[in-house]
């Protein structure tokens, strides 16, 4: 029986049910490995799709975040110590309660953020035309900008 003679006898295999409008975020994905790896479908493009697999690119670029995060944490403590003022009133509270709490917090805070980030990476940001995961390479370089005033101020303090 061809195509044309099962759809004029009523008899078709397909459910005409698309797969793709369940495009949500499952957390089995986390768990077990995923397979989109990227956009496929040019329609695909302009909603918030989800991935389950990311580039080893990506995962660099959260690795340094979370990494420059508590380099970031560490040096805050010592300038603190050393009579700098954190001028985040959030962040001064958690280090005003204990330094343990204030490392937590800042950790928590940053790995949450990146997440979010993470999850929304393929959404276009229609006004700008470009997608979130590109924002990536700049939150690196604003926490290296971070971390190298620190710097420049402890080499102050110190020398």
């Amino acid at each position: 029986m061809t195509e044309n003679e099962e759809k004029l006898s009523g008899f078709e295999r397909r459910s005409h049910k698309d797969r793709r409008n369940h495009n949500h975020f499952k957390i089995r994905t986390l768990f077990i490995y995923g397979n989109r790896r990227t956009i496929r479908r040019q329609e695909d493009r302009y909603k918030i799709f989800y991935l389950d697999r990311y580039s080893t690119a990506l995962f660099a670029c959260i690795v340094s975040i979370l990494l420059l995060s508590v380099i970031d944490a560490l040096l805050t403590l010592f300038l603190v110590e050393h009579g700098a003022v954190e001028i985040n009133p959030l962040m001064a509270y958690y280090l005003n309660t204990d330094p343990l709490v204030f490392m937590s917090i800042k950790y928590l805070l940053t790995s949450f953020s990146v997440f979010i980030l993470l999850m929304c990476g393929n959404v276009p940001a229609k006004k700008i035309k470009i997608t979130i995961s590109s924002i990536f390479p700049f939150v690196i370089a604003a926490f290296a900008s971070v971390v190298a005033w620190q710097l420049f101020l402890i080499y102050r303090v110190v020398f």
